[in-house]
Parts: C-alpha cells; sequence; structure tokens
C-alpha cells in the first residue's frame, strides 16, 4: 500500500511539472496572456500620471517602481491606495539623464562605487560594471525592495532598469538571488534570447528555486522599434503572441514640459500611452483573443508554492 501512495505522489508531481504556466495559473494551454508593464513609473510625475491613466482608462496591467528618484513616493502612495493594481520593483544601477540624476537607496558608503564623479549613479551599464561589483549590486537591490515594502507597496515581482542586473551573468545571480530572498516573480529573457546570448541556464535555475516568470519577453524585436512606427510594430508583434504568458514593456508617459526636458525619448513615451488606452488596441486584442493579466497571478501562484 505505501508503494501504491509514493507511486501516486510522484504521478501526481509530475502531473504538476507537464502543466503549461497558464494551466497553472488557472487557463487554458492555448490561452494568449500578456502582461504590459509600464517601466519607470517613479522617475518623474509624467511617468507616474500615465501609469494611473493606463491602468485605470487603458491596458496597462502592471508597473514598476524606480525606488531611487524623488518622484517614487507619487507612485508608492497610489500604489498603497489601490493594492489590486500590479506594481513591482524596477532595479535601478544606472542614472541616464543629463539633466536630471539621482542617487543610490543605500547609503553611499555601503556601495561606493555605483557613484560617478558628479555624485550620482553611473548613466551607463558598463560603467556600472567598471567602477562597482556584485555586492555593492546586491546591497542596492535589498535596500529599494525593502524601501518599496517598508513604504507599503504590495510588491509583486522585479525586474532591471537598464537590464543592468540582467547583461551579466554574475549581476544575473545576484538578481535571482533578490528574488530569492523576497520570494518574488521576475522578469525573465526568453529562452531564445538566454541562447543568443549565450547565457547560463537561468530558466533551469529560476524552476529550482520556484521562482516564477513569463513564458516570453520581448527584446530582439526593439531593435526595429521607433517613434514613427510605433503602433504598427505593437500592432504585428501582438498578432504573433503564442499560446502562453508574454511580458512586453513600454515607457508610457503624459504630455509636458517635464518629460520633453529629460529625455528625448518623450515623443515615444506619450505616443506610447495614447496607444495603449486607445480603442484601436482594445480592438486589436479582442480581435487576437488576447487576455490581459497582471504579475498578480504569478506573484500568487510563487506565494503557494
Amino acid at each position: 500500500m505505501r508503494g501504491i501512495l509514493i507511486l501516486g505522489l510522484l504521478f501526481f508531481i509530475g502531473s504538476l511539472s507537464a502543466q503549461t504556466l497558464a494551466e497553472r495559473l488557472g487557463y487554458k494551454k492555448t490561452d494568449k496572456l500578456l502582461i504590459i508593464n509600464n517601466d519607470d513609473a517613479g522617475m518623474c510625475h509624467a511617468a507616474n500620471t500615465a501609469t494611473i491613466e493606463g491602468m485605470e482608462n487603458g491596458f496597462i496591467s502592471s508597473a514598476t517602481i524606480m525606488m531611487p528618484c524623488s518622484w517614487s513616493n507619487e507612485i508608492v502612495k497610489y500604489a498603497k491606495e489601490n493594492p489590486d493594481k500590479g506594481f513591482g520593483v524596477h532595479l535601478t544601477l544606472t542614472s541616464e539623464w543629463k539633466n536630471y540624476r539621482w542617487g543610490t537607496v543605500a547609503p553611499r558608503n555601503e556601495v561606493p562605487g555605483l557613484y560617478d564623479e558628479q555624485g550620482y549613479m553611473w548613466k551607463g551599464v558598463m560603467e556600472v560594471y567598471k567602477a562597482s561589483n556584485t555586492e555593492e549590486a546586491l546591497i542596492e537591490g535589498r535596500a529599494q525592495i525593502r524601501k518599496a515594502l517598508d513604504a507599503g507597496v504590495p510588491v509583486t515581482h522585479i525586474d532591471s532598469h537598464m537590464g543592468t542586473y540582467q547583461y551579466s551573468p554574475d549581476y544575473m545571480y545576484v538578481y535571482l538571488q533578490l528574488a530569492e530572498e523576497f520570494n518574488l516573480p521576475v522578469r525573465m529573457p526568453s529562452q531564445s534570447t538566454l541562447d543568443n546570448m549565450g547565457a547560463p541556464p537561468f530558466r533551469d535555475i529560476c524552476k529550482e528555486k520556484g521562482i516564477i516568470h513569463p513564458d516570453y519577453f520581448i527584446h530582439e524585436e526593439l531593435q526595429n522599434y521607433k517613434t514613427e512606427n510605433l503602433e504598427e510594430f505593437w500592432t504585428e508583434y501582438i498578432k504573433n503572441i503564442q499560446p502562453g504568458v508574454t511580458e512586453i514593456y513600454i515607457h508610457a508617459a503624459t504630455e509636458g514640459d517635464e518629460i520633453r526636458a529629460i529625455t528625448g525619448s518623450a515623443p515615444k513615451r506619450i505616443k506610447e500611452l495614447e496607444f495603449f488606452t486607445s480603442d484601436r488596441f482594445r480592438q486589436l486584442i479582442e480581435k487576437e483573443g488576447i487576455i490581459v493579466i497582471s504579475y498578480h497571478p504569478l506573484f500568487e501562484l510563487q506565494r503557494k508554492k
């Protein structure tokens, strides 16, 4: 009898592991699930108002907050007051703009390598890799997640601003350490992207650690993405989404002097908000049978495990 019970248990576990992520989330294997994440929430007021507009009147389903930025306080308040929305932490090790800069959340003496000669975070990813190290990335990542949690944000996931935690295998291990430590789902490159980069088997590592992530993530396709072809680009991409869970990311912002003073990419950010809150986009996802979800179901699945 005991042997039969053990065999039954093994069969049950095996059947669970054979399920797709969509099935584990309660959907059909053939369903096409889409997470639309607005990166850079908290970076400025325009990013915050676009996040709120997109969540309440459009199809932005998740957003990640840049906790080192002073405008993070505004979106943190909204996230606390709207726990049904999906907010994560946009782990930030760079400060890329010319006239609008920020420093770390952790005390400067604990992460001195993350500061440039002007007293701000470095502008580029390679500068971070050259001047800092993974220990400082771990300290700063912890500080940013803890700041969000301590402020009352119901954090659902983490991702990486400018990909700093993901373009280096050493930093990716830190990224997964943070995900495991705080028991949070992560943004993860598609397997094809990891293969193209010659990266270690990070998806297998996530599986071993019980870290949940979407099946697919847009990356290489963005090489052809411009303000001029924005609507055509996303329309074509949405039409080709595969069954399973896909994450795409945008940097939506509301029109105004602020965002135009900060970045030359303002026109694209403004146009992203317009498109992802439009009836045209609504009709597109309805026609393609796309189900828009947030990171909440992934977070809940990970916590159940």
